[in-house]
């Protein structure tokens, strides 16, 4: 896998689609596109926090314990008769720590670019945040990572594998949101390609991002 986002076009990323999607009640092709968005957002936002010491020691804590990768050997499982409400409260914790007060800012963004409501992103997400964290999970012990350098290596890897420095401007952008209304109609506005001059390359470069 050279990119998160190769990973929604593999059959497992298929299989996660359609699971999220069928789990969430949600259209498949909104879900798809929800978290064609929203995986590099959250790998963005772990990446930043990463930066430091604390915020890297914390991370590689979560993926060595709770997170390691076990949740894919199941899916079937997972997503038989509706995920398990632990698992959802779990994506919900992760999604607080790694966006924090940007939460509502960035599940507003992607669902005015999905044609979803904010809620139906922020239930898909909290499916989608505990499987992101497996995926990192299991890169770590098949790459041995061990260290935060290594583990920053290994997030800026797998948002290179797809990311323009375009794009990840783009993925700066849509985290400082803050959810006030104004700075998420801005960058709403750069996705749906609206108004000023930026806007038509920013919207024509995400919509190469994003397969819109």
């Amino acid at each position: 896998m050279t990119g998160i986002l190769d990973l929604l076009g593999s059959d497992l990323g298929k299989q996660i689609i359609s699971g999220v999607a069928g789990s969430t009640g949600n259209d498949t092709n909104k879900t798809s596109s929800v978290l064609t968005m929203a995986l590099p957002v959250l790998m963005k936002a772990m990446q930043r926090n990463a930066s430091t010491e604390k915020g890297a020691e914390g991370l590689m804590g979560a993926l060595s314990k709770k997170h390691d990768g076990s949740i894919l050997d199941d899916l079937g499982g997972l997503f038989k008769g509706g995920v398990d409400s632990n698992v959802l409260q779990d994506g919900g914790n992760i999604l607080e720590h790694i966006l924090g007060n940007k939460q509502q800012g960035v599940q507003q963004v992607i669902g005015q670019k999905s044609g979803l409501s904010a809620s139906s992103v922020a239930n898909i997400l909290k499916v989608a945040a505990p499987i992101l964290m497996g995926v990192l999970g299991k890169q770590t012990r098949q790459k041995k990572v061990s260290s935060s350098s290594g583990l920053g290596g290994l997030l800026g890897g797998l948002l290179g594998g797809n990311s323009t420095q375009k794009e990840q401007g783009f993925l700066e952008q849509i985290l400082d949101a803050d959810g006030d209304g104004s700075i998420v109609d801005d960058v709403a506005g750069m996705i749906l390609g609206g108004g000023n001059k930026k806007s038509g390359g920013l919207g024509g470069l995400l919509g190469g991002l994003f397969g819109k």
